[in-house]
């Protein structure tokens, strides 16, 4: 392993976002502005630091793993964040997607139900001076009402079907983005509450994301 300062991880966040964002779909200015700015390899043990901004999942420990640049990249595009949003995010994991949230919006709460990854990912946003993202350990299904509503919700893992409390945190005009389906495979869902205040969803990509564990989850 090469000490930090001879490895060049800036080049390394252009070259990821020329082959893998905008080598595919990524059209986002904001978005691909984040993923320039935002160190990736800072969420990982030092060990995998040169893996890290390869257009792969990597292990974070627990059994969970830091998403692939690009379905990050695609979820943050479908949402269409604006600087004034607050938004909820489901499944902290490292803190990586939540410090590029953290550059797209006004406030991000983020759920993490593993202690020591949430520990972790707020340790990691700490040092790179995020100030606008509040984590919290507890069970993601349920949200986190007493901060709702919010103009968008991000799961970051998968559930067997849309988690009730989810929608009802959603202000009016707002959207919900998240994978559903069994374990092995899933497709994301986009529901939006419309202006009358009633839910309707449409079907993006499949994917494959960990399991999301909790009251209106997977069980473990």
């Amino acid at each position: 392993m090469l000490p930090e300062e001879l490895l060049d991880y800036k080049n390394g966040r252009r070259v990821m976002v020329r082959r893998f964002l905008l080598g595919r779909d990524i059209r986002d200015r904001r978005v691909l502005q984040a993923f320039l700015e935002v160190p990736r390899h800072r969420f990982l043990d030092r060990g995998m630091w040169e893996e890290a901004y390869g257009d792969h999942p990597l292990p974070i420990g627990h059994q969970q793993t830091i998403s692939q640049p690009y379905i990050v990249a695609k979820m943050l595009q479908e949402l269409k964040l604006k600087p004034e949003h607050k938004v909820l995010e489901i499944g902290t994991g490292s803190g990586y997607q939540t410090a590029i949230l953290a550059k797209l919006v006004r406030q991000v709460y983020s759920i993490e139900r593993i202690p020591e990854l949430a520990r972790g990912a707020q340790e990691a946003l700490s040092r790179l001076k995020v100030l606008n993202a509040t984590v919290k350990v507890f069970d993601g299904t349920y949200g986190w009402s007493e901060m709702a509503p919010y103009d968008r919700i991000i799961v970051s893992a998968a559930a067997p079907e849309v988690p009730a409390p989810l929608t009802d945190q959603l202000a009016i005009g707002g959207q919900l983005l998240l994978p559903v389906g069994d374990v092995h495979a899933q497709t994301l869902i986009l529901v939006t509450r419309t202006e009358s205040g009633t839910l309707t969803a449409s079907e993006l990509d499949g994917c494959v994301f960990v399991k999301l564990v909790g009251r209106y989850g997977w069980e473990k």
